[in-house]
C-alpha cells in the first residue's frame, strides 16, 4: 500500500514558496504526491520533483471544462499516468439524463487520454451520494456508464458527508476504484474541523481495507485550523504505525 498527497491541502503554501513547499513534503516522509492546477505550474513543480526524489502517479484537473491536449501533455511531462477530474457542481448529479451526459464526456476524454499514454478517472464529493437515481447513489449510477478503462478516486470523507458508509460504498464499487482520499474528522461541511487520520470518526483502516484494488490512498485536507504541516506528518505516521503493526501481527499469525 502506498501513500501519496494530495497538493491542494498545501496550496496557501505552494503559493507562497512551491520549491520550499515541495521540499517539506519529502521531509515529512512522503514519496508520492497528486498535484492540482498542474498545467499552469509544470515546470516549476517537475524540477522540484525530481529535486526532492517524488513522483506524481496521479493529478487533478478540469477536464470537462479546460484543454485535454494540453492537460494531457503537462501530465506526461510530469509522469502523471492518472489524470482525474476533480469536481463537478451538484446540479449535474440530479438527474439520469445528466449524468449519462457527463459519462459520455468522461468517455471521450480518456480516449483522447488513451492516446497519450494516459489514464482517466472521477473524484466525488458530497453530492453525488446524496442523490439517488433510480433506488442508487448517483455515484454509483455514474459508475455503470463508464467504459471500463476508467477510474475512481473516491474521496472516503466525502461519501460519509453525503450520508454514506464509506466501506459499503468502496465495496459496491468494487475494482472502479484505484484511488481513494484519506482524509478524518467529523464527517460534516465544516472543512476546518478535518483532522488527522486516526483522530475522527472515520474508520480509515475499514476504508482502506474495502477498496480491494486499491493503488493508492491520497492524503486530503481540505482546510485544517492547525499547523498543516503538522496536519499531514500526523496522518502520514499513523498510516505508517497503523501498517507496520498490522504487517508484524501478520508475520506472527
Amino acid at each position: 500500500m502506498s501513500y501519496s498527497l494530495q497538493l491542494y491541502t498545501l496550496r496557501n503554501a505552494i503559493q507562497e514558496d512551491l520549491p520550499g513547499t515541495i521540499r517539506k513534503v519529502a521531509e515529512i516522509g512522503f514519496t508520492q504526491v497528486e498535484p492540482y492546477n498542474f498545467v499552469a505550474t509544470s515546470a516549476e513543480l517537475g524540477a522540484a520533483l525530481k529535486e526532492n526524489g517524488l513522483t506524481a502517479p496521479s493529478g487533478h484537473a478540469p477536464l470537462l471544462s479546460q484543454d485535454q491536449d494540453e492537460i494531457f501533455a503537462a501530465a506526461r511531462e510530469l509522469g502523471i499516468s492518472t489524470v482525474i477530474d476533480p469536481y463537478l457542481p451538484a446540479e449535474h448529479w440530479q438527474k439520469a439524463e445528466d449524468i449519462q451526459a457527463t459519462a459520455a464526456k468522461l468517455n471521450a476524454a480518456a480516449k483522447k487520454g488513451a492516446e497519450y499514454g494516459i489514464r482517466v478517472g472521477y473524484h466525488n464529493h458530497a453530492w453525488e451520494l446524496e442523490s439517488i437515481i433510480d433506488g442508487r447513489t448517483a455515484l454509483e449510477y455514474f459508475a455503470d456508464l463508464l467504459d471500463p478503462e476508467l477510474v475512481l478516486e473516491v474521496d472516503t470523507y466525502w461519501v460519509a458527508v453525503g450520508g454514506q458508509d464509506p466501506v459499503d460504498i468502496l465495496a459496491k464499487l468494487g475494482d472502479r476504484v484505484k484511488f481513494i482520499h484519506i482524509k478524518d474528522g467529523p464527517a460534516t461541511t465544516d472543512t476546518k474541523a478535518q483532522q488527522p487520520a486516526g483522530q475522527g470518526k472515520i474508520a480509515v483502516w475499514d476504508v482502506i481495507g474495502a477498496a480491494k484494488s486499491l493503488e493508492v490512498g491520497v492524503v486530503e485536507f481540505d482546510d485544517y485550523s492547525g499547523d498543516i504541516f503538522d496536519g499531514i506528518a500526523q496522518s502520514l505516521a499513523f498510516l505508517n504505525t497503523e501498517a507496520n503493526t498490522e504487517a508484524s501481527e501478520g508475520a506472527r499469525a
